[in-house]
């Protein structure tokens, strides 16, 4: 094999990857982002998931991309290791499609009608209109279609490339020696593991195999073994995406290398074995394109028929050989659980990396309420245990910061639809908002300490219109962690009008200290720490409006954006006037002493 046969037989080897690639990009653009989303929503069931993972894994032309996403989902929590198997056992079958597409590559004709069906006719069509619609047409899914065509145009140039460049071959006698070296099981499935694990791809492998047998010298013998170590050396970059997954993450990952190598083991054995007694006529037939893609789909769907019965096995198994952690580092796992959301193999599907964004964001501002909550207890009833609390919580938050800030601008050069766009914008928005309300837990906690330490404590009526505004300060937080939780507007608009109430409640509650200084009933040492309060107090409630308007003005459609805007800037519309006069009777001082009086 001379140095040029090797560059032609490796840029077709590239040009096919690179078809195959661009044709799969296009085909998820076209789907919107919704194959994604089918996988994990529909496979209930394990036929449901090998039906719904073959159709996949046809359409995206690789089992190891579908396999890999379903690593990332059940990484991420999306999906249980049980849906994942039925799903990765429909890939193995899925992925033989892609032979049965390459079979097109061999398609000629001498003249007439047979010249116009041949390949380089229907390539040349094909490509010229994927260049149109690629190059002309302005609308997205017509472009993606352009893409679709031009990449299985290049697919079927890079098959013709491979089967030109290995044309000469069948002339050679030393080639001929070589192969039938492969017709040894374990040297043919060596061959075959090595080179798929340096293609990265089982339908590159075969193409390969398809275009060395157009030289007639590849029997079924060499083509049998090689086949079966195609798919575990398609293993290799499933097994490499595992690599900081959880335990999960590495059982699924380990189900596609099993249903592999059990295939193998199965032929090996059993095949072998009874061939070794009975010598199998067909062993020494030569194999053509549509043979060796015939021989790859059934040897798949056979493994896969013998296997499913057995999916339940399968998972004990899988579990057996990853097992469980501790539970103390099980506890810690589950307080981080949210950062395993944020996938970055997600991130090439824009509409399930904003839904883990958004889960991660959810469990973040609760985090963030629950902080706030700690810290009001803190200073009803204070402990150096649960001040501490309050501190690791907040570390946490500040991590929620740093891996959702960078997730997400990773997400700002993907393409995203308007809707998808809108909501990046919204998280981007609010995720310091959310932080500083962390912050703000701390600094409570820091006057809680400084309390309990001078061993100072407010006047009755500081602390009971303390109250007031603690009652008022929790609601907004809830309101506002529970309208982005639920990307509820209705509850988003009932934000503002308590931020106002809360800032005037902050205005008399420092008017009336002020007056109780110098009619003497509280002490200027108390001072300090009511003040701070007041202003950590007024700030939280300021984030909660910068969130809650964030919402309204990213996602408002159904809502006068504008009008609600110019409301809060003193333009009332009637709706927020009557729910600011609503906060205003809620968390009246002087209405509560009374009561309490009463009382």
């Amino acid at each position: 094999m001379g140095v040029t046969m090797v560059l032609l037989l490796l840029s077709g080897v590239s040009l096919f990857l690179f078809g195959m690639s661009l044709m799969g990009d296009g085909l998820k653009k076209v789907a919107g982002n919704k194959l994604e989303l089918i996988l994990y929503r529909l496979t209930n069931t394990p036929l449901k998931g090998v039906l719904l993972g073959a159709v996949v894994t046809a359409i995206i032309q690789s089992s190891s991309a579908t396999t890999v996403m379903v690593v990332g989902f059940v990484n991420s929590g999306m999906m249980k290791v049980s849906q994942a198997i039925g799903i990765i056992m429909g890939a193995n079958i899925g992925t033989s499609i892609t032979g049965w597409v390459l079979c097109l590559s061999y398609v000629e004709g001498s003249g007439g009608i047979a010249q116009l069906l041949s390949t380089a006719t229907i390539s040349a069509i094909v490509a010229i209109i994927g260049t149109i619609f690629r190059m002309v047409v302005r609308k997205e899914p017509y472009r993606s279609i352009g893409d679709i065509m031009l990449g299985f145009s290049i697919l079927m140039v890079g098959m013709q490339t491979m089967s030109g460049a290995v044309a000469p071959l069948k002339e050679s006698e030393r080639f001929i020696r070589a192969l039938t070296m492969f017709s040894n099981p374990v040297a043919g499935i060596i061959a075959g593991v090595l080179l798929t694990a340096v293609l990265q791809s089982a339908s590159a492998s075969v193409g390969i195999l398809q275009a060395l047998s157009v030289t007639g010298t590849i029997s079924f013998a060499t083509a049998l073994p090689i086949t079966m170590g195609i798919g575990v050396g398609a293993s290799c970059p499933v097994m490499l995406s595992s690599i900081g997954t959880n335990k999960n993450g590495k059982r699924t990952a380990l189900v596609y290398l099993l249903l592999d190598s059990f295939g193998m083991a199965f032929w090996s054995l059993i095949f072998y074995t009874v061939h070794a007694f009975v010598q199998f006529p067909f062993m020494e037939m030569m194999m053509g394109p549509i043979q060796v893609a015939l021989l790859n789909t059934v040897f798949r769907t056979v493994n896969i028929s013998i296997l499913l019965p057995f999916h339940k096995w399968i998972e004990r198994l899988v579990f057996w050989m990853v097992r469980d952690m501790e539970a103390e580092e099980e506890k810690d796992k589950e307080e981080r659980a949210d950062f395993e959301l944020l996938e970055e193999r997600f991130l090439s599907y824009p509409a399930i990396a904003i839904n883990q964004s958004h889960r991660a964001m959810n469990g973040m501002a609760k985090k963030a309420r629950k902080n706030i909550l700690r810290a009001f207890l803190l200073l009803e009833n204070y402990s150096r245990e649960k001040y501490q609390k309050i501190q690791e919580k907040e570390i946490l938050i500040d991590t929620y910061e740093d891996k959702l800030g960078t997730y997400l601008m990773q997400m700002t050069g993907k393409e995203m639809t308007v809707g998808q766009n809108k909501q990046l914008s919204k998280f981007l928005h609010t995720i310091g908002d959310f932080e500083r309300l962390g912050d703000h837990a701390v600094n409570i906690s820091c006057v809680a300490e400084e309390l309990y330490e001078k061993k100072l404590s407010f006047s009755e009526e500081a602390q009971s219109e303390m109250n007031i505004l603690q009652r008022a300060v929790q609601e907004i937080v809830d309101l506002t962690v529970s309208a982005f939780c639920e990307d509820n507007l209705e509850t988003a608009v009932k934000v503002e009008p308590l931020r106002e109430r809360i800032g005037v409640l902050c205005d008399e509650l420092k008017l009336h200290h002020i007056a109780r200084l110098r009619f003497g009933a509280c002490r200027l040492k108390q001072s300090f720490a009511f003040n701070d309060l007041l202003n950590n107090l007024e700030r939280i409630a300021a984030h909660c409006s910068n969130i809650a308007v964030a919402m309204i003005e990213l996602e408002a459609e159904e809502f006068d954006t504008h009008e609600y805007l110019r409301s809060v800037k003193g333009l009332k519309n009637a709706n927020y006037s009557r729910q600011l006069e609503l906060y205003e009777k809620k968390y009246d001082i002087k209405r509560n002493k009374k009561g309490k009086k009463k009382s």
